[in-house]
């Protein structure tokens, strides 16, 4: 069976799965902060103990979801747009061979599930997961690049996600420090 849509559906699956590692976690740490804090008695007086649970969960399931939906997009036309910029391939058969490699995403979301109770490492077989990913789909489009080409495609990719990650921290940071300041201390 040689077909190619076979795999169409293993980022769907990785995204949920890799959503629901997340909000397991995310959950019980909110949960028991909710306890601390002394306010999970009193939201158990309107609703259920497992009705609380769940609606956490799925609250929780529903952003990691959007998170790494979003995610998979602009890596989608990141890979994309260094393939139009560096590749000689106007057909896009060589990017309909890399789609096959959404099994490591696949694998490794499996493992994060089983993971769920320690964050650190789902962040680690993610960044595994995609490190993995990227080795993988330079690998298979290295053919149709020229090596000048190959190398502005890991640079691009590079650069990309290098600016993303620092103007999230940027903003996370500038945020908290707004947050801090507004204090009345």
């Amino acid at each position: 069976m040689t077909n190619r849509y076979i795999t169409s559906h293993f980022p769907l699956v990785s995204i949920l799965l890799y959503s629901l590692a997340f909000a397991i976690f995310f959950q019980g740490f909110i949960l028991s902060q909710l306890v601390d804090l002394g306010i999970y008695n009193g939201m158990r007086e309107f609703i259920s103990e497992s009705g609380i649970k769940l609606t956490l969960l799925f609250l929780l399931q529903l952003f990691f979801f959007m998170v790494l939906s979003a995610l998979k997009l602009i890596s989608d036309t990141i890979i994309e747009l260094s393939m139009l910029f560096f590749s000689k391939d106007e057909e896009g058969n060589e990017l309909n061979k890399v789609r096959a490699g959404s099994w490591i995403y696949l694998v490794s979301s499996i493992l994060a599930l089983l993971l769920a109770q320690n964050v650190l490492l789902i962040v680690v077989l993610f960044l595994v997961a995609s490190l993995s990913y990227f080795i993988y789909l330079v690998y298979k489009i290295s053919n149709i690049l020229t090596p000048v080409g190959l190398i502005g495609f890991i640079f691009f990719q590079v650069i990309f996600w290098s600016v993303f990650i620092l103007a999230v921290i940027l903003a996370l940071v500038k945020l908290y420090n707004s947050f801090i300041a507004s204090l009345p201390f």
